[in-house]
This record gives C-alpha cells, sequence and structure tokens, in this order.
C-alpha cells in the first residue's frame, strides 16, 4: 500500500545534522550497554538473558550494540494497518503522516454548555463518531475516560462502543494484559479470526515504560502479549525534562531513546519482524508552576528531535498532533494545534495522536477536534508536493493570454481550478459583510456548531446483527 496524500512533499525541516544523529545513537548504545536498566518482569528479562543480554550485580540489565543492531534489522520499517472492513487505512512508515484524537480525558467541555465535565462512557462512542465523519482524520483513540469505571470494565467497553462508532482503524491505551485480552477477541471477531487479524491488523496498542529506566511489569507484559499476537505496540517512554530525565534536550531524548530500543530490542527477541512503533513524550517539568507541559517551546524541540531520531532509524514513530495547554478554545489553542499538527507533517512522524486535547492532557474538546482537522486539511495543502511540468508551467496559455489579458476564461484555469485551491470551512474567506450575514461567527462557534452537525447527521455502517451478538459476549454495548 502506498498512500501518497499522507506523504508530505514539500517544507521539510530538520533540527540535528548528521554528527549529532550519530553521536545521540552511539550515547544511548552506551546507556544501554554500560547502565542498564530494570526490568521488573520475569519472563521479560529471561527473555532479555536468553537472547544475549546480561544481569549486573545489582540486578540492571545490559544490552549490547549488537543486539540493538540485530533488532533493528529484524524490525518492519513499515507496516498497514487495516479499517474495520479489512481495508488498508494506514501505511505506517516512511514519512506518511497520519492523524487521531487523543484517549482518556478526564474532562471535557460540554458540546451544549461549553462548561467543562467529567467524562463519561457514551462520550467515547460520540467522540468515535465525530471521528468517523472527518475525512482528514485518519484512526481513532477513545476520547475520554469513563468517571468512576474501574479499568478491567472501561478499556474493553470502550473499545467496544468504539468498534461500533467508526469504521476507521482504533489505537488503544490499557491497564494489564487482562484489559488487552476482551480487546483482542473483539478485535478477533470484527476480523473473523486470530489469523486474520494477524494478516491485517485493526488496533494499534499504546506501551509506554518508566522514566528513569526502568521497564514495569504492566508495560512489559503488554508488549510481549502483543509481540506474541502480532499486534501493532508503541513502546514510549515519556522522559520528563528536570523530572524524570535530564533538564537539557539532548540527555533527555537520549535517555527515551535508550529506553525505546531496550522495548524494541525485548519485542524483537520474543517475536522477530512483529510490527513496532518507536517514540517517545519528552514533556518539561516548569520549574515555575510544577506542570508538564505539553506545549512548551522545549517540548516541541524535543519532539521534533526525537522524531528525526525515528526517521534516522527507520523504524515507523509515534507523534503528536492538535494538542494545546489552552483552557479554551481560543488564539492559544488555535496556535499550539497548528504548530505541532504541521511540524509532525514537515517531520514525516507517523503515529499522530492527541487531537482535541486540552489543558496539558487532562481536558478534551470536541470542537477542538473539528477545527484541528481543518488544520490538517489546510496543512496537507500547504506541504503537498508542487508540480513542475508543462501542464503546470503554462507557457503556452501565458503566450496565449499575452500583456494585459486575464486567465479567467482559460481552459486550463477552469481544468486546474479545484484542484489549484483550498476550499475552508470554518477558517473565514468572507468580506466584513458577508461574514455579518453569516452570523458574524467566530471559528470556535463554527467549530462547535459544525460538531453538533455531524453528530446530528453521522452514522458508522451499522454492523451485522451476528457479528453484534458475538461481541456482546465478549463485552457488553453502551
Amino acid at each position: 500500500m502506498s498512500d501518497s496524500s499522507k506523504q508530505i512533499g514539500a517544507g521539510r525541516v530538520s533540527f540535528l545534522t548528521e554528527e549529532q544523529k550519530q553521536r545521540i545513537y552511539h550515547t544511548a548504545l552506551g546507556i544501554l550497554a554500560d547502565i542498564g536498566m530494570v526490568v521488573l518482569h520475569e519472563e521479560g528479562e529471561a527473555v532479555m538473558l536468553a537472547g544475549g543480554c546480561t544481569k549486573d550485580a545489582d540486578g540492571l540489565v545490559h544490552v549490547s550494540s549488537a543486539l540493538v543492531a540485530k533488532a533493528r534489522e529484524s524490525v518492519p520499517a513499515s507496516f498497514v494497518v487495516y479499517d474495520r472492513a479489512g481495508e488498508p487505512a494506514m501505511d505506517l512508515g516512511g514519512l506518511r503522516a497520519y492523524f487521531g484524537n487523543g484517549s482518556d480525558v478526564m474532562h471535557l467541555h460540554d458540546l451544549e454548555t461549553g462548561e467543562r465535565r467529567l467524562a463519561r462512557l457514551e462520550d467515547v462512542g460520540e467522540a468515535a463518531r465525530l471521528c468517523d465523519a472527518l475525512p482528514d482524520i485518519d484512526f481513532v483513540m477513545s476520547g475520554a475516560y469513563p468517571d468512576g469505571m474501574d479499568a478491567q470494565e472501561a478499556y474493553p467497553r470502550q473499545f467496544r462502543a468504539m468498534i461500533a462508532a467508526t469504521t476507521k482503524p482504533l489505537v488503544m491505551t490499557a491497564g494489564g494484559v487482562e484489559t488487552v485480552d476482551p480487546m483482542y477477541r473483539l478485535a478477533c471477531e470484527v476480523r473473523g479470526g486470530a489469523d486474520e487479524l494477524r494478516a491485517k491488523p485493526y488496533f494499534v496498542m499504546y506501551n509506554q515504560p518508566v522514566s528513569p529506566l526502568k521497564h514495569p511489569f504492566e508495560t512489559v507484559d503488554k508488549l510481549l502479549y502483543c509481540a506474541d499476537r502480532g499486534i501493532p505496540s508503541t513502546y514510549c517512554p515519556s522522559p520528563v525534562a528536570g523530572g524524570t530525565a535530564p533538564i537539557t534536550t539532548a540527555g533527555q531524548i537520549t535517555l527515551g531513546l535508550a529506553e525505546a530500543l531496550f522495548g524494541l530490542v525485548m519485542h524483537q527477541l520474543r517475536a522477530p519482524g512483529a510490527p513496532f512503533v518507536i517514540g517517545q513524550g519528552p514533556n518539561t517539568l516548569d520549574m515555575a508552576t510544577s506542570q508538564s507541559s505539553y506545549n512548551s517551546p522545549e517540548f516541541v524541540r524535543a519532539y521534533a528531535c526525537e522524531v528525526e531520531m525515528a526517521k534516522w532509524l527507520d523504524i515507523p514513530n509515534w507523534g503528536f498532533s492538535g494538542h494545546t495547554d489552552a483552557q479554551v478554545v481560543d488564539a492559544q489553542a488555535g496556535m499550539e494545534a497548528d504548530e505541532i499538527t504541521k511540524l509532525s507533517m514537515q517531520l514525516g512522524a507517523n503515529l499522530n495522536h492527541d487531537v482535541g486535547y486540552m489543558d496539558f492532557g487532562l481536558s478534551g474538546s470536541l470542537a477542538e477536534v473539528v477545527l484541528v482537522a481543518e488544520l490538517i486539511a489546510r496543512n496537507r495543502r500547504l506541504l503537498a508536493e508542487i508540480e513542475v511540468s508543462d501542464e503546470t508551467l503554462a507557457v503556452d496559455v501565458i503566450k496565449a493570454v499575452g500583456p494585459g489579458g486575464d486567465y479567467l476564461g482559460q481552459r486550463h484555469t477552469r481544468r486546474h481550478l479545484r484542484g489549484s485551491q483550498w476550499r475552508a470551512q470554518l477558517l473565514n474567506r468572507a468580506s466584513h459583510d458577508r461574514w455579518l450575514e453569516g452570523g458574524g461567527l467566530d471559528v470556535t462557534e463554527k467549530a462547535r456548531r459544525k460538531a453538533r452537525e455531524l453528530l446530528a447527521t453521522h452514522e458508522a455502517p451499522a454492523l451485522p446483527a451476528e457479528l453484534i451478538a458475538r461481541l456482546d459476549a465478549v463485552a457488553p454495548a453502551g
């Protein structure tokens, strides 16, 4: 599968030189070999030791550079994730950029009242249905965590609600393996069996170790479970600069890279060739507020560097998009969401989540999801490859029009009109008088109204009755 519409052709950026990438990588290899890490999972540790890693007297597991090289050889440089119907949806790898909403926010900005409230289970299906209606949202995460619901019930029921609400591929979070297993069984029912699901993955499992240098039981347990079954898995530490990582960008991303490579080695020792997504969430601890900032320039810069390292390694990567530290959908929200979204495209980040996140990831907004979907469309147009050919140079047309003429009546203009101009749905392109005639709405209110309209009119194709019965036997709907 080759999805050229997601491959950005212009506006590439770079934050690191080749020499800097080499030094970061070799320093990360030194951390793996010389310092080592804690593995709080007996079977995971055994996989590492059987594969050639060593364990010191303090219980730290050390990984040689040769084992990292071997894992880099076996991990796929790209793999395809399929939608609910089994059609190719995302070709993860290379410089292709896909976008989705975020997961598990505890609070939402209510579309009716505008007030911030606790999330409910029905919000999961609503978020998925809205994302299903937005063509520039490529995958779906849960969008909310139901208040007061136990994790063993919440995660499978999120998955069940999302299956019905969208045809798009899913990216899931989970507690322990006991919450991943029902998701896997639900996905097997959707796909028609375990072999079919392995051949056509329907969801990606998000997985995250704990910085610094610690791989908890639940994290490793999920990683091995997914490797065994061919479920694509991320392994994305979140080293917080000044908190759980060095405050310097180079030190922060090098620590995170070492932790992610440790997971890669374990994953590939367990199941060579299994699909894997590398990444980091390199947040910054604001020393003035003690808040972990999600949109500081230091976070954005560190994020750009770690994506460059993933591209340099040629491994599919986890990315960020469409989020803000703002408390409402305002100018700050638009600026921050657009910046990280455009940067992810320019870097070629693959699996970019958190569209609609606000308040450092503690709140979510469906109006923000709608607004960012428009920003994604605009940036895809902005960064699309520029065709330079006889047809687009249009010398014959320039000659035919001549001095002082116009191009309105030319066939060339009519032929290229639709493909040459992008049409905004929310951003203002009207004169002041026409803007007033349309209600004088700002972009926030337009986004809120569009979200409400889509939720009132859009439904994903219904599931067959026999599939619904099989799904309900694993996890009930509603």
